[in-house]
């Protein structure tokens, strides 16, 4: 079972007692992907999910709030894995226009015009209907992706404007005669599946999102480490192959004191890092350790030494 069918399973059961918020949940899913069946001079209302759980919440919700005749059919679906297909018929009949009227299903007006929209509460539950009506999401294990499908660029408008409300920025593009509003990040999706009430997918992602933040921060650090020691170690063979061309080339002994001094404590640890060279120099501190080693580098270079075929 996808993530998308948890999360859409997890809704489906969430329990109502608002009338308005039932009706604005109704409004979005069925201006996602319901239709309308006009028969004579009557019309009905049509809805097809394989999930058997939003089936029985949709017919659950119009049978509640409006007085309408509703039937469902339940057929095999053709498709490779053959799940059942439930499809959801308000009646073609007089009273079902009461419910086209109010959820404002035939009308050229905005959608935000809509009293149902009026509310948070009711904006949330609007969301809600839509993700349900053509929502899904991908798993949390893999890339953070949440989309609503729509072929009605009014209404994929609307949904933006409706989420931009509760501060999240959703974006819309469009693929042949469909139009998505999707979300990328892993904290706006978040905050959706907080808004619409899929509170256990929300913990599920969060839960991920933690670790995947924890892994890529361990990641960082050890490659931040492993770099910072490869230049420890690049700087010390550069050091330690300076020291051994004056050697050759002129004798450490021609060498001030002080350089001699560093030069044979560089030899005597030649693979620690400048902070640990501080703990065997007796005193001398960071800078002026390094000091007298790029003081000996300087020499090198003046003896003859190449630097960069030294390094390689």
């Amino acid at each position: 079972m996808s993530f998308s069918n948890d999360v859409k399973n997890e809704l489906s059961r969430i329990e109502t007692n608002d009338a308005d918020a039932d009706k604005a949940e109704l409004l979005g899913l069925l201006r996602m992907s319901g239709a309308i069946i006009i028969r004579g001079m009557n019309v009905g209302i049509h809805f097809s999910t394989e999930n058997a759980a939003l089936a029985r919440r949709v017919l659950h919700m119009l049978k509640n709030n409006y007085q309408v005749q509703t039937e469902v059919v339940i057929t095999r679906s053709r498709r490779l894995k053959k799940n059942n297909r439930y499809q959801v018929h308000v009646l073609p009949a007089p009273k079902v226009s009461v419910a086209l009227n109010e959820l404002q299903l035939l009308s050229v007006e905005s959608d935000l015009k809509n009293p149902l929209l009026a509310s948070h509460n009711c904006k949330r539950t609007f969301l809600r209907g839509a993700f349900l009506g053509g929502g899904s999401i991908s798993r949390p294990a893999s890339d953070y992706h949440l989309e609503m499908v729509t072929g009605n660029e009014n209404f994929a408008q609307t949904i933006i404007k409706v989420m931009q409300s509760f501060s999240l920025r959703a974006k819309l593009t469009d693929r042949k005669n469909e139009y998505i509003v999707y979300l990328k990040d892993g904290e706006s999706i978040i905050s959706f599946l907080s808004v619409i009430g899929a509170h256990n997918a929300m913990m599920e992602l969060e839960n991920v999102r933690i670790v995947k933040e924890m892994r890529n921060n361990v990641n960082r650090a050890v490659n931040c480490e492993t770099a910072n020691l490869n230049k420890v170690v690049k700087a010390a063979v550069r050091q330690v192959s300076c020291i051994k061309y004056i050697d050759e080339h002129g004798g450490l002994a021609q060498l001030a004191p002080n350089l001699q001094e560093i030069a044979r404590l560089r030899l005597t640890h030649p693979d620690v890092s400048l902070n640990d060279l501080v703990e065997y120099a007796g005193g001398l501190g960071k800078s002026g350790i390094n000091h007298r080693l790029k003081k000996l580098q300087e020499i090198a270079v003046g003896l003859g030494m190449d630097l960069e075929k030294a390094d390689k």
